[in-house]
């Protein structure tokens, strides 16, 4: 579209331009609002599933176990050996 138009355009035809122009930004703004909503939406599920305790514990239960055993011990032994000196 030429940024000059002549004028000898009729103000009607201008005005139909005007509104058809409108018409298709207010319609790429909805386009473009509805995209951003589900794209929110996407990254709060993700966020969720991702930070998820319990999901996280049972997919990992045997190494917390682990790890919760060895310290366990690790504070045992060092407990018993300030009994245990001599």
């Amino acid at each position: 579209m030429n940024a000059e138009l002549p004028s000898h355009f009729p103000s009607e035809v201008l005005e139909q331009r005007a509104a058809e122009q409108r018409h298709r930004l207010h319609n790429s703004v909805e386009e473009l609002r509805s995209s951003l909503v589900d794209l929110r939406s996407s990254v709060e599920e993700n966020v969720r599933e991702r930070l998820d305790i319990n999901r996280f514990a049972r997919r990992h239960l045997w190494k917390l176990a682990t790890i919760a055993s060895l310290t366990a011990l690790a504070i045992g032994y060092g407990v018993a050996e300030v009994f245990v000196r001599d």
